[in-house]
């Protein structure tokens, strides 16, 4: 069964409820003691860098130094994916050939322990296939995508982010299809950026405005941000064959990352945005990208068992 996610101060498929951001709005609740970062390096060439030692990396918060306390390669660590895709009019002539790559793209990535969910969003936001670990489920869905009506696109990004994407012990990732052309959406781009930071979810957006038209500046701008600030990526192919190489180098970036962990040595947690940067040692030509940062909240007050 199909459900629509409606965008009110309340997780109603959770049922749970959230505390106040700067915005007024009620996102979920990230309790913070250790951070954990996905990096992802590359060469000049773009080629993912994949033989990285610990002693290589080095990660700071707020300019101070941190000290990390585990160091992993990403092929391993489940993946939870929500595969939100534009079915508004605009991309009505573009929507075979993305229906297509998507589904091309679910049965390459997913393995058994991953999981991937299904949202389409036009003037609204409906979720068509919740959380699972089989391909041919999500892909059977997408051959129903139907396009029409406007687009919400930020709408979509904050509720997946918000009432879905809450699983610890996983890798949570967007891919988004779409021209970027929001035109329906009552979240903001800060509130939505909000959200996708306090929820530790990277984004790879896939613009469609190079097919057959004029391509959307303000459109893929919106999908750069959203990439960018997440730690992710945006591509703006201009052909199917481009489309589908676009889901192929997400699908090798995700095989391809490093986790670096570390507890924070400020331990002031006052909801407080905390700015990140990871550097390498000796990696002057290699290029660096993972989450801007995270948000420290007070983590739970220790009750005695009953």
């Amino acid at each position: 069964m199909r459900a629509s996610f409606t965008l009110l101060p309340i997780l109603l498929l959770t049922g749970v409820v959230a505390p106040q951001t700067r915005s007024g709005q009620e996102p979920i609740r990230v309790e913070v003691e250790a951070v954990n970062l996905l990096v992802t390096v590359v060469d000049p060439q773009g080629r993912f860098v994949t033989d990285l030692t610990r002693d290589r990396f080095r990660v700071f918060e707020k300019g101070r130094e941190q000290e990390l306390t585990n160091f992993s390669h990403e092929t391993d660590l489940p993946l939870h994916i929500g595969l939100l895709i534009d079915t508004s009019a605009s991309v009505r002539t573009k929507l075979d050939f993305e229906k297509r790559a998507a589904t091309n793209f679910v049965h390459a990535v997913m393995r058994q322990q991953d999981q991937t969910l299904l949202v389409e969003f036009d003037a609204g936001v409906t979720l068509i296939s919740d959380f699972t670990n089989k391909p041919s489920r999500i892909a059977d869905q997408i051959k129903g995508l139907r396009a029409g009506g406007g687009t919400a696109l930020l709408d979509a990004v904050y509720a997946v982010c918000r009432d879905k994407m809450t699983a610890s012990g996983v890798r949570r990732t967007i891919v988004l299809l779409s021209d970027g052309a929001d035109l329906n959406s009552q979240r903001s781009m800060d509130e939505t950026l909000d959200m996708v930071q306090r929820s530790g979810v990277t984004i790879y957006g896939i613009g469609t405005t190079g097919f057959g038209a004029d391509r959307d500046k303000k459109g893929e701008d919106m999908l750069l941000k959203l990439a960018e600030d997440s730690g992710g990526r945006a591509f703006f192919p201009y052909s199917p064959d481009q489309m589908a190489d676009a889901f192929d180098t997400i699908n090798q970036e995700l095989r391809s990352q490093y986790s670096l962990t570390y507890v924070p040595k400020d331990k002031d947690r006052k909801g407080k945005f905390r700015r990140v940067k990871v550097r390498l040692v000796k990696g002057k030509n290699l290029k660096v990208r993972h989450r801007k940062g995270y948000y420290a909240v007070p983590l739970p007050e220790a009750t005695d068992s009953p």
